[in-house]
């Protein structure tokens, strides 16, 4: 990592460089490091040193898209630092990891399309200072592993990943995004799937697992978008035999493909049009994943953004 001058100050003035212990995290986790403060040619006083977190989200403005960094999670970690002439302030800090913070890594894989980053910042004067982003590799929980283990057996293939703003109907969430993971489909679906999206929400206690089917249409049947919605706790999800689970959904998805409508499912979905739905609660693989509800709907996306999370359009 390079020392950034604080441009504040101009020639002579401090540098600042931020150096992660590890930039590897979790959703729930920390991040350790420091903040390593330069001192120039003159004594001088900074009001704030913050830390926050900043990722990539797509925004839709009816049928315009747009994309821009979003400010997620923001913590002063100093106040009042004086630094003298030529003296190395060290700064450290813990920064805590939101559990709806996007996953950017896989195992050693790297999620094409995700970033998340360290942004530091010094309030000098009342003035911010923002300085360069370190960029840190997000990893799964040991529940949501297991879900993407499941992926990874039953075939399917990743694709790519992205953040969209927004809300999810029914599943409480801190942030105003949410993560889509999409997947070319297995090749016994390749026909009558075009591509299955995964988002997780992940709070300290639950994970909700959020799936959605993108449905060819077909001669005697039009296409669609089919929702599937799980609730479980960290430790049940851990348990859950999901490659069973996701693969007798998408089977019933995807047999459904040819039919105008549905009655009840054990694990339910819903096709955009038709307003049938699954059951409310069902017992899936033993009772394990009792809280399986039907009938998920993406939120639309809301007017606050720019102001919910330090949205900033590109």
């Amino acid at each position: 990592m390079f020392k950034r001058m604080l441009s504040a100050f101009g020639v002579g003035g401090p540098s600042v460089d931020t150096v992660l212990d590890s930039p590897h995290a979790t959703p729930g986790g920390v991040v350790t490091g420091q903040v390593r403060i330069q001192g120039g040619s003159d004594d001088v006083e900074i009001g704030q040193v913050v830390l926050s977190l900043v990722t990539r989200v797509e925004l839709e403005h009816g049928d315009h898209e747009s994309s821009g960094t979003a400010e997620f999670h923001r913590v002063v970690v100093a106040q009042a630092v004086r630094v003298a002439a030529g003296q190395l302030l060290p700064v450290p800090f813990q920064l805590s990891i939101p559990w709806e913070t996007p996953l950017t890594a896989v195992g050693s894989t790297h999620l094409h399309g995700m970033t998340v980053g360290v942004r530091t910042e010094l309030v000098i004067a009342g003035a911010p200072d923002k300085g360069d982003l370190d960029p840190i590799s997000v990893h799964p929980l040991p529940s949501q592993d297991r879900v993407l283990d499941a992926f990874g057996a039953l075939g399917f293939q990743f694709r790519k990943a992205d953040v969209e703003a927004g809300r999810l109907h029914g599943v409480p969430q801190e942030l105003g995004f949410y993560q889509e993971i999409e997947f070319f489909p297995p090749p016994q679906f390749a026909g009558r799937l075009s591509q299955v999206e995964l988002t997780f929400v992940a709070n300290p206690h639950e994970l909700y697992v959020v799936l959605e089917a993108d449905k060819r249409g077909g001669m005697f049947s039009s296409g669609g978008d089919a929702f599937g919605h799980f609730a479980l706790s960290h430790r049940d999800a851990e348990g859950t035999d999901w490659t069973s689970v996701v693969g007798q959904w998408l089977s019933q998805v995807a047999e459904r493909g040819g039919h105008g409508g549905y009655g009840r499912h054990q694990y339910g979905y819903e096709d955009h049009g038709h307003h049938g739905r699954g059951p409310g609660m069902g017992a899936v693989v033993g009772g394990v994943a009792a809280g399986v509800v039907g009938g998920m709907v993406l939120g639309e996306v809301f007017d606050e953004v720019g102001e919910s999370f330090g949205f900033d359009e590109e």
